[in-house]
């Protein structure tokens, strides 16, 4: 299995898994440490600038303390962080919930992510998100319930919505038109593919 670089936020968390493989790599993003030991886990890496929690002390995490004044949101250093480490799969809990603008700045971190060939997955209370570009994505077999596709970025030419509820063949969406909202699952496994651009991709946990 894929090496893991699960990143904990400070925002909302339901149900994260409780155990990880011994390559996977926790890292808690500023006030994420408290989302993190409250799930019952203990980070590797504790990254942040601490403006809105301390760093903790004397737990054994590795702590990379940032400069207050920075471009990069505590979030995407965590990302930057892993993609160092040559991590390709990234699993964010605790990036949503709070601020809206919080939200979609993590959002945006899947497609930094996606841009830099790796796979990013943020997790909501009952679905979870994930951008592609010029590619295919399978549902999960076990997902069951609402998949909303959306254009990202701009124009996604040559969308392919596969057995779910509504289909496309060969189809433009557009980030003025939200036509890919609230589609659902069948019984096969649903296939969303692009030809060009960029999709957002809600689906089920």
């Amino acid at each position: 299995m894929e090496k893991m670089c699960v990143i904990f936020g400070a925002g909302q968390c339901i149900s994260p898994r409780k155990h990880f493989g011994k390559t996977d790599l926790i890292v808690a993003a500023d006030g994420g440490y408290t989302t993190a030991v409250n799930a019952g886990l203990k980070p590797d890496v504790v990254i942040g600038d601490f403006d809105s929690s301390d760093a903790p002390e004397d737990d054994g995490a590795f702590i990379v303390k940032l400069n207050r004044d920075k471009d990069d949101t505590d979030m995407l250093a965590a990302v930057k962080l892993g993609l160092r480490r040559e991590y390709r799969l990234f699993v964010i809990y605790g990036g949503t919930g709070g601020r809206p603008d919080h939200t979609f700045a993590n959002i945006s971190t899947l497609a930094y992510l996606n841009a830099y060939g790796a796979k990013g997955y943020l997790v909501f209370d009952d679905c979870v998100a994930t951008v592609i570009t010029d590619g295919k994505f399978t549902l999960p077999k076990d997902a069951h319930g609402t998949v909303s596709v959306f254009a990202y970025g701009g124009v996604a030419d040559g969308v392919t919505l596969k057995n779910l509820g509504y289909e496309l063949n060969n189809a433009q969406l557009t980030p003025e038109f939200p036509l890919g909202v609230s589609n659902a699952t069948s019984v096969k496994s649903g296939e969303i593919s692009v030809k060009h651009g960029s999709l957002l991709i809600f689906f089920p946990r």
